[in-house]
């Protein structure tokens, strides 16, 4: 697995008429997949069996929530929508296109109360800063999976440990300083970081930072 820090936006660009749906491989499941759609293309309505979380990369998307058409939610970037399972749901692209990432998660997740379902929310909106301290939220939980959101006063730092699982890092506000097995890696908003199972790490805050995790549990 690529390690470092990116962007999801820039490594899954958009192509004109085409829709591609990339398999993120975290864990052992295919339960995280990131999509890019083109200029004007769409994906059909569909329902899941599982609850499912989607999250805004880059340029806008409209989705189609329901059976009536009467809920069009609009997505842009770091937007998060979280839908019940058995909601219909379609997704259309605007014309510059539109990149996010589709987590689905357990049946008997565990969901935060500040997630209503069917409604777009900024995900650095959904956490706020502590003097002098991290603050974590679990968003979303299950045997197999977590996402979470965390905010770090400035100079705060989580000190260096393992993951259990692979790791999916979103950083939402500000700037930090990652510490991957022994190498240093500036990463700033809209950016993002793959950790491997087991991979040494640490995070500090260089200023306020706020940040999404997405996290197997193997």
């Amino acid at each position: 697995m690529e390690t470092g820090v990116y962007s999801i936006s820039k490594k899954h660009v958009p192509k004109a008429g085409m829709t591609i749906s990339t398999n993120a491989k975290m864990g052992k499941t295919s339960a995280v997949h990131h999509f890019s759609l083109g200029s004007g293309t769409d994906i059909s309505p569909e329902a899941y069996s599982n609850p499912v979380i989607y999250i805004g990369a880059w340029g806008t998307g409209m989705f189609d929530i329901g059976t009536d058409g009467n809920c069009k939610l609009q997505m842009k970037s770091q937007d998060i929508i979280f839908l019940q399972e058995g909601t219909l749901c379609g997704v259309n692209s605007t014309e510059e296109g539109f990149v996010y990432t589709e987590i689905l998660l357990e049946r008997k997740s565990k969901m935060n109360e500040i997630l209503k379902a069917n409604e777009v929310f900024q995900l650095k909106n959904l956490i706020d800063y502590e003097e002098g301290s991290i603050v974590n939220v679990d968003l979303a939980a299950g045997s197999g999976m977590k996402f979470m959101i965390l905010s770090f006063d400035d100079g705060c730092r989580l000190s260096e440990h393992k993951a259990p699982g692979d790791a999916l890092f979103f950083a939402l506000e500000g700037k930090a300083e990652i510490v991957y097995e022994g190498t240093s890696y500036p990463i700033s908003e809209g950016e993002n970081f793959r950790f491997e199972k087991n991979g040494l790490h640490s995070v500090k805050a260089n200023g306020r930072f706020k940040m999404a995790l997405l996290l197997t549990l193997e």
